[in-house]
C-alpha cells in the first residue's frame, strides 16, 4: 500500500457563494487516509503516521470493493458538536486493551470526503463530482463510517448554519477539479473563528509566548499562550511597554502587572477552559 500525498486546502476569510464550488462542513478531527487492500486495512495521518492500531473500528469497511483509498477526517461527536480532544486521546493511545475499552466508550467516526483509488484504478484525474458519485455507490456509511454532506454554489448558508452550532468551519471544493497531492486553490477552507479579549501577565524567555488571563468570578486566571499573529512591529510594541510592568522572573517567565490586554482569535475553548491555539489580534488601549 503506498500513501497518496493527500490535497490540501488554502485559506480564504470570508464565506462566498459559488456555481462553480460544493461547499462541505470542515471536520474538527483529523486528516485520515485509508487503505484497503487484500482484506486488510492501513491507515495514515496526513504526515504519514501509521495510526492503524489506534482506530479498530474502522478495520471492517462497508464496502464490496477489493481494494480501494478512502480521504477523509476521523472526528468523535457529542452531543451534536465535534470533539478534537476525544479524537487525540484515542490518536495517543498504544495499550490494546485501552484501545479496545475506548472502542466501546469512545468511538470514533471516519467522515469520508473523497475516494481515490478503487480496485486498481486511479481516480484522481476523474472530476471531483465524479469521485463523489462513485464513493456514494461503493461506500455503505454505518455508525463508524460517514458520507461528509455537501451544498451546492451555497456557501454562505452553510457557513451561517454552522456558526450556528459552532463548528470549525466550511470547505469549498471545484466540481470539476482534479485531486492533486498539493496545496491547491480548488480547495479553500473558512474558518469560524471566535473572538476574546484577554489581559497579557507575562511571556516566555526561550521563545515568542504570551501568557493570556481572562477575568473569572472577580479575578484572573490563566487562559492559554499566545504564539500566532504576532508580527515583528506588533513584538516590539509589546516589549517597549512590558519593560515597566515587570513584577518578578520564574523559570523560563517573565510576569507582568495585567495592564496590557488584546483581542485574540481562537478556534474555540477547550475542556480545561484554556483558548485553542489563539492568535493575537490587536492591543485593546
Amino acid at each position: 500500500m503506498m500513501f497518496i500525498e493527500p490535497m490540501l486546502l488554502k485559506t480564504r476569510p470570508n464565506a462566498f457563494d459559488s456555481e462553480a464550488h460544493i461547499f462541505e462542513p470542515k471536520i474538527d478531527g483529523h486528516r485520515l487516509q485509508l487503505h484497503l487492500s487484500g482484506g486488510h486495512v492501513r491507515l495514515f495521518t496526513r504526515h504519514r503516521n501509521d495510526c492503524t492500531q489506534q482506530y479498530p473500528e474502522l478495520w471492517n469497511v462497508p464496502t464490496d470493493a477489493v481494494d480501494l483509498v478512502l480521504d477523509g477526517e476521523v472526528a468523535c461527536v457529542e452531543n451534536g458538536i465535534f470533539d478534537i480532544e476525544r479524537v487525540m486521546e484515542r490518536f495517543q493511545m498504544k495499550k490494546t486493551d485501552r484501545i479496545n475499552n475506548a472502542v466501546k466508550r469512545n468511538p470514533v467516526n471516519f467522515v469520508v470526503f473523497d475516494i481515490l483509488q478503487l480496485n486498481g484504478r486511479d481516480l484522481r484525474t476523474l472530476p471531483l463530482m465524479e469521485r463523489k458519485r462513485i464513493l456514494a455507490d461503493v461506500l455503505r456509511p454505518n455508525e463508524y463510517f460517514t458520507i461528509i454532506s455537501y451544498f451546492e454554489g451555497r456557501g454562505r448558508e452553510l457557513f451561517d448554519a454552522i456558526v450556528a452550532r459552532k463548528w470549525e468551519g466550511i470547505v469549498g471544493k471545484v466540481k470539476t477539479g482534479n485531486y492533486v497531492g498539493r496545496l491547491s486553490e480548488d480547495w479553500v477552507k473558512v474558518i469560524r473563528w471566535e473572538y476574546h479579549d484577554v489581559f497579557i501577565v507575562g511571556y516566555r524567555k526561550s521563545k515568542l509566548g504570551w501568557l493570556a488571563h481572562v477575568p473569572e468570578e472577580g479575578h484572573l486566571r490563566p487562559a492559554g499562550i499566545i504564539e500566532l499573529g504576532i508580527t515583528l512591529s506588533v513584538a516590539r510594541a509589546f516589549y517597549g511597554v512590558s519593560k515597566k510592568l515587570i513584577t518578578k522572573e520564574s523559570g523560563d517567565f517573565i510576569y507582568l502587572e495585567p495592564k496590557i490586554r488584546a483581542r485574540v482569535k481562537t478556534r474555540n475553548w477547550t475542556k480545561s477552559g484554556m483558548l485553542r491555539t489563539p492568535a493575537f489580534v490587536e492591543f485593546i488601549l
